[in-house]
């Protein structure tokens, strides 16, 4: 009975304690690492007159708001900070992503009438240009505006997500390196067995 009775009393003894001081001597503490590291810099910093409480609330505080790096002992690397200003604007995004899609439209149609190629149809529609090859599959090429990328769903390649790229002036996917066009051009000439330029 009397351990219940001091739970209590530690808990409304943890209301009463102002937030803000503990989160003052939190900011004090250095970066740590692990939580293990952590907590021996938290043991240290402790202020006289600071009670476990205090050590437990400002151990959360950090843990969940401080990013960490790769450290020679190979603690695991924090999630890494966006730089905004490296993200393309929304409008520009818009701009080069519609002139894509919108150009593979127009040479895709002109391709497909020219090879006459039964089950080849093309439709654009919601943002989104659909490339069918009958038998062969089936192309998708979407806009993703929150990620700032073109998406491909390729028969040949599968899925893929393509950045723009300033340095060559065109879509590049991340993992390998390919192109959008380039890559289209190459897969659909050879499922078609007639070169495509795109």
């Amino acid at each position: 009975m009397a351990s219940r009775k001091v739970l209590p009393g530690l808990a409304s003894g943890r209301r009463l304690r102002s937030r803000a001081q503990q989160l003052l001597w939190a900011a004090d503490l250095p970066v740590a690492t692990t939580s293990r590291s952590l907590a021996a810099a938290a043991v240290t910093a402790l202020p006289s007159g600071g009670s476990p409480a205090a050590l437990l609330f400002s151990l959360r505080t950090i843990s969940s708001t401080r990013l960490s790096t790769q450290s020679a002992a190979g603690d695991a690397p924090g999630p890494s900070a966006v730089d905004h200003k490296l993200i393309m604007q929304e409008d520009e995004f818009h701009k080069l992503a519609d002139e894509t899609i919108h150009d593979l439209l127009e040479k895709l149609e002109e391709y497909g009438d020219s090879i006459q190629m039964d089950g080849f149809d093309i439709d654009y529609g919601n943002q989104v240009l659909t490339l069918r090859l009958g038998d062969l599959g089936t192309y998708v090429v979407n806009k993703q505006t929150p990620n700032r990328q073109i998406w491909l769903s390729s028969p040949v390649s599968g899925p893929s997500r393509f950045d723009w790229d300033v340095a060559t002036n065109g879509w590049i996917y991340k993992r390998t390196g390919a192109n959008l066009v380039q890559l289209l051009e190459k897969e659909i000439g050879e499922l078609c067995h007639t070169p495509v330029e795109l």
